[in-house]
């Protein structure tokens, strides 16, 4: 059974940690079956230990110590970069906002191998974390609405699974680390969303000033009613000013049978802490804050098979994907990186298939505008059983405005949800007489400002892997 060797490197507020897992994969359909590939299972070989990501100053990460931790990871797993086929580098919270963030993925650029994508935005790790922690399997498994709040230093991360499905993610700015203290009850830290919370909580808090842990834990409980208000679909002042930016906005829209909690809060959740200020901050408070607030009494809390490394495994072991096997590449041309979606909407894929060039080829000519690319993915749902003569005509349509829209020597690539892309994607290319490579691959889900990456292809060529990406760091 073929595997793929896929890393996860996550920074955090608080921490950084790498993992090295295997996905294996295998075709589960029938001989006489056109050939699917999935991704029959999943092993994490190797953990890191959890490290205080190094900082310069509360704005700076330090990119030269970065990078040795993941060299140095490297090598105590016994794995070069050349090794790995999938993974993710995922800056989180409020590292993601650093000055340097840019600085970090650079250094890190030559452990990526052939692919590996670099990533962040409070979107995507919320599912990523939900993922990571178990909540997205347990909702699988029994059938049931489960929220999963992953809560490290400074971001609550929020998606709900139904069935396997991910229905509402958002992000708040409440974490462990947004306040910080020394031994002696001086405020080291205070960042701008704790300021905000200490203020409608009415506790007036400044830095290098004392503060008593009766006023902290006061913070810390509003902390902890955010959260709930938040999950209730609530609307207040406060709450849209410590919504994460780039967000999405939370609406569940049914009832949420479970919770969960990942992050390196969740400990303090799970289990109690004698020494509340054990890491000099409020993390363990706020852990305790929440252990005692309506959130466990609203819902069933369940155990996460990870806290703290929750979003590390996710990104190492849930964000690579397989194509479907009716795909089309005229050359291997991966891996392909950091690519825009442009998807589209119901009409303009009628007018795809009916030929009418113009309103595909405006869509695409404004898009182009919008994100300043040279290469876009062209998506689309596609249409079940379509004819020959349908096909052809999308073809055309397809292969006209790309060619007349893309600078020379780019290629045409798209992708289709439905199992058609073999189809089209050849006779794109017969229509364009060879002058572009075309792509077409299928059974991807992707929604317009996604960016995608595609890796060299497994299985004797005939699945590509793929990462789907949401709200892509720069």
């Amino acid at each position: 059974m073929p595997d793929i060797l896929s890393v996860g490197i996550d920074i955090g507020t608080s921490t950084t940690q790498v993992i090295f897992s295997r996905l294996m994969m295998e075709n589960t359909s029938g001989y006489f079956s056109v050939p699917h590939v999935s991704i029959v299972d999943k092993d994490v070989v190797y953990k890191s230990e959890v490290y205080l990501t190094p900082l310069k100053t509360n704005v700076l990460i330090d990119t030269d110590k970065v990078r040795d931790i993941v060299s140095e990871e490297f090598r105590k797993a016994g794995f070069t970069p050349k090794d790995t086929k999938s993974g993710a580098v995922i800056i989180t919270g409020e590292s993601a906002r650093k000055e340097n963030s840019d600085a970090v993925l650079a250094k890190l650029s030559d452990f990526a191998g052939d692919f590996v994508v670099s990533a962040a935005g409070p979107d995507m790790e919320s599912v990523i974390a939900g993922k990571g922690s178990g909540a997205f399997e347990y909702s699988m498994n029994e059938h049931c609405t489960v929220v999963n709040l992953d809560i490290g230093g400074g971001t609550t991360n929020i998606a709900v699974f139904d069935d396997g499905e991910v229905i509402a993610r958002g992000c708040l700015d409440i974490g462990g680390r947004l306040i910080c203290v020394d031994r002696q009850m001086h405020v080291t830290k205070l960042s701008p969303a704790a300021r905000a919370v200490s203020e409608d909580a009415g506790i007036d808090i400044r830095e290098n000033e004392k503060v008593s842990a009766y006023d902290l834990k006061k913070i810390t409980d509003r902390m902890a009613d955010l959260i709930f208000d938040f999950l209730k679909g609530k609307k207040s002042r406060i709450l849209s000013q410590i919504k994460t930016p780039g967000s999405s906005d939370f609406e569940v829209g049914k009832a949420i049978d479970c919770i969960c909690f990942s992050g390196g809060v969740a400990d303090g959740i799970y289990h109690e802490k004698s020494d509340l200020f054990q890491f000099d901050d409020i993390g363990i408070m706020l852990g305790k804050s929440i252990r005692t607030s309506g959130l466990l009494t609203a819902y069933q809390l369940i155990r996460a098979g990870e806290t703290i490394r929750a979003t590390v495994v996710g990104a190492g072991t849930y964000t690579t994907t397989i194509s479907g096997s009716t795909i089309t590449y005229t050359k291997d041309i991966f891996p392909l990186k950091n690519i825009p979606v442009l998807k589209l909407n119901a009409s303009e894929q009628s007018a795809c298939f009916l030929g009418h060039q113009k309103e595909v080829s405006d869509r695409v000519r404004w898009f182009m505008a919008q994100s300043d690319a040279p290469l876009i993915i062209l998506a689309m749902d596609g249409i079940k059983n379509p004819s020959y003569a349908q096909v052809r005509i999308a073809a055309g349509c397809i292969g006209q405005v790309m060619d007349e829209c893309l600078e020379k020597k780019q290629p045409v690539i798209v992708v289709i949800k439905n199992d058609i892309a073999k189809a089209i994607g050849q006779l794109i290319y017969q229509y364009l007489k060879g002058r572009r490579q075309v792509v077409a691959i299928d059974s991807i889900a992707v929604d317009e400002g996604d960016y995608v990456d595609m890796g060299k292809p497994v299985m004797n060529g005939m699945v590509v892997p793929v990462v789907v990406k949401t709200l892509v760091f720069g």
